[in-house]
């Protein structure tokens, strides 16, 4: 079975590593960084076998050619519409890879960016920048209706599936997602063990489906009244409306409201 690790780069983000114990190789997801991986590939005694992207973002992609340049030949899987040149091999909604033995599936997952595309499988998913252990990432190219889609394609994920995104942002997203909904008792004892994590300087990754389903607003969305709370400032419309919303209109007042949070 693949193994996953986190290398650490930046301030906050991670890029996972996975290898498998029987062979001495590995891939990376949304190197933004070469030098760390470089790092750690060395310490572990791993070959790098290939690359998995996200999304085109920088602190996603800019390790990708010193990386390619060390281990020539190496395949770069990504979105096929992305704008980052470095792509060898371009995905589209539901193709299928292999990875070191594992198989994943691709979701295309427009919001974040609109090349944005999570590789998942009934185990373990790689979520990037769309779904984050308490939040989602803020809507820089697409639309919240776009994004409540996708999150309606992860949402059918197996419960059990860990999430695997690429910054630790959990103890912010819980914050907010407090202000959301403060008497979630799941939410409030989730915080307080995110909270001894990162006083120890540990990491809060991997979530899993079944607790994002419990704690992440954004996950919540069909909840009547998820926006209850949502201060008058950022409120698109009277109060009795927003009861009864559409999910992606939900998604789309907690996004604004999370924003300036």
């Amino acid at each position: 079975m693949v193994q996953v690790k986190a290398i650490k780069a930046f301030s906050d983000n991670y890029i996972w590593c996975l290898s498998d114990p029987t062979s001495s190789q590995a891939w990376v997801v949304d190197p933004g960084q070469a030098e760390p991986v470089l790092t750690y590939l060395n310490q572990a005694g791993l070959t790098l076998a290939g690359i998995l992207v996200t999304h085109h973002h920088y602190d996603h992609t800019d390790g990708v050619a010193a990386l390619c340049e060390k281990f020539v030949g190496i395949d770069v899987y990504g979105p096929h519409n992305s704008p980052f040149k470095g792509i060898t091999k371009p995905l589209m909604d539901a193709d299928k890879i292999t990875v070191l033995g594992t198989e994943f599936t691709i979701i295309t997952t427009p919001g974040h960016t609109l090349d944005h595309i999570c590789y998942t499988n009934p185990v373990l998913a790689f979520t990037g920048d769309t779904l984050f252990s308490g939040g989602c990432g803020r809507l820089f190219e697409g639309t919240a209706e776009q994004m409540q889609h996708s999150f309606d394609k992860l949402k059918k994920l197996p419960p059990e599936c860990e999430i695997y995104c690429t910054h630790e942002y959990t103890q912010s997203n819980l914050a907010f997602a407090l202000a959301v909904e403060p008497s979630n008792r799941d939410l409030i004892e989730y915080a307080q063990w995110v909270d001894i994590q990162r006083q120890n300087n540990q990491i809060t990754l991997p979530s899993t489906l079944a607790l994002e389903l419990k704690i992440n607003p954004f996950m919540r969305t069909d909840i009547t009244g998820i926006l209850k709370r949502l201060p008058e400032t950022y409120n698109p419309s009277t109060k009795n409306t927003l009861q009864n919303n559409e999910p992606w209109q939900n998604f789309a007042g907690l996004r604004i409201w999370k924003d300036h949070f």
